[in-house]
């Protein structure tokens, strides 16, 4: 899920519906999610992630699994509610799970993921044609499915935990543009993968929703505050799960969650976290 800027409503695309990944799109205006039937889409997939370049004015989606991992880069135009596949001359590996997020610059990077094999400490930027590798003097250490969020207040992004065999994932990161910083937190979440994590002006902080742990899916609120975590108590809550879809809606001024599962579910519920 992404918020597109241009057509000012939530983008939801693809995931697993239970017996098959799925490549459906669907805009969600504040009230009522529509699905958009386009003549040429992404293939059916599940854990992709994609964001809005500031730049170019489209959402930018790489990468997923279908059975296979995947690497390829598609653009939605939400002036003509188009998807177009990219052509790049450079890519990313193919992986799930990588963390895609507009940097301070405006630009969409990818960070991480996971090849098969491996969890990448890897970043790309993409600069409206083809993608870039960067080399900041310090990377996060390797990790897929890790909660995210940017905050466009102070200019940074933000993120958290994830997956990896060989490396403890549970800590916390912070990008500035030019270079990752490892943070000291006094509080934090307990170890979480497929966290839902996004800004809320609201709240001035980088949120995270949910995620799993150990194979038990959370329900908690996570806030950013700048140098600390502080849990969020709310009247209620989504129930516990994990690979949820989260963006910020501008239009309607809230925190908006799709989706998601637990161990024997998969959610179709829609959330709004107000102030």
């Amino acid at each position: 899920m992404a918020y597109d800027a241009v057509s000012g409503k939530v983008l939801l695309f693809g995931g697993f519906g239970g017996t098959d990944y799925l490549n459906d799109t669907w805009t969600f205006d504040g009230t009522t999610w529509s699905r958009i039937d386009t003549p040429i889409a992404p293939s059916a997939r599940v854990n992709m992630q994609m964001a809005y370049d500031r730049r170019s004015h489209r959402i930018v989606l790489f990468g997923g699994f279908d059975g296979e991992f995947l690497n390829d880069t598609w653009t939605w135009d939400g002036t003509n509610s188009t998807w177009s596949q990219a052509a790049p001359n450079h890519s990313p590996q193919p992986v799930n799970g990588a963390a895609v997020f507009a940097d301070p610059k405006g630009r969409v990077d990818v960070f991480g993921g996971f090849n098969g094999m491996i969890y990448l400490s890897q970043m790309f930027q993409w600069n409206g044609k083809d993608w870039q590798k960067l080399t900041p003097p310090t990377l996060p250490y390797g990790r897929s499915d890790a909660g995210l969020g940017v905050d466009t207040h102070s200019g940074k992004v933000v993120i958290f935990g994830g997956l990896n065999d060989t490396v403890n994932p549970t800590n916390t990161w912070v990008y500035d543009g030019s270079n990752w910083t490892l943070e000291t937190p006094r509080t934090q979440p307990i170890w979480l993968y497929g966290s839902a994590g996004v800004f809320d002006p609201n709240l001035h902080s980088v949120i995270l929703f949910g995620g799993g742990s150990g194979g038990v899916q959370q329900n908690a609120t996570w806030a950013w505050i700048g140098s600390d975590w502080k849990q969020v108590f709310t009247a209620q809550s989504p129930s516990p799960r994990e690979g949820a879809g989260i963006a910020w809606d501008a239009v309607l001024g809230h925190v908006i969650l799709f989706g998601g599962g637990d161990n024997n579910n998969l959610f179709s519920d829609t959330w709004e976290l107000s102030p």
